[in-house]
């Protein structure tokens, strides 16, 4: 439930970026067209763009379309491919730790700089992106972890 939940708020984030993005370009190409410099367009689309992708990456990793072996997943079946899912969980899940971490540091040296074309808003506000997309990515790939122990205790009671 909570997972679904949060699925949701991050793709409704994901998107509403990525209208953004959307129409900061096409005011940026209108402006251009009529001879008029919209400087701060280029940043609006790039940080936008941004917040769309890791909001994107973080809800594909949920859905396991995102990091995925597929050539071994299809020639395992049962225990072969559960443990295939646990392995690839447990790396992604120090992956995704260290992707929070670092990102939590990054915003720390980062918040007080300024946009260049708007100098009143804060990088940190880019820069929170890659920690929160790393600490839902830990939680979606727990899940993933939880899920796939119980299918392995399911599979041995019923044998």
């Amino acid at each position: 439930m909570l997972i679904k939940f949060l699925e949701r708020i991050q793709l409704i984030i994901g998107v509403l970026f990525l209208v953004a993005f959307f129409i900061t370009i096409v005011i940026q190409v209108v402006t251009r067209f009529m001879g008029v410099s919209a400087v701060w367009t280029e940043e609006v689309a790039t940080y936008s763009f941004i917040w769309a992708v890791f909001m994107g990456a973080s809800v594909m990793l949920n859905r396991r379309e995102h990091f995925n072996f597929d050539m071994l997943l299809k020639k395992f079946k049962g225990k072969g491919r559960s443990t295939l899912y646990l392995i690839n969980d447990l790396i992604l899940l120090v992956f995704t730790l260290a992707i929070t971490y670092y990102g939590w540091q990054a915003v720390l040296n980062f918040w007080n700089y300024n946009w260049v074309s708007l100098p009143q808003l804060k990088m940190g506000y880019v820069w929170i992106s890659v920690p929160i997309m790393g600490g839902t990515m830990v939680i979606y790939t727990f899940a993933h972890i939880v899920r796939t122990l119980k299918n392995f205790s399911q599979k041995e009671a019923a044998q």
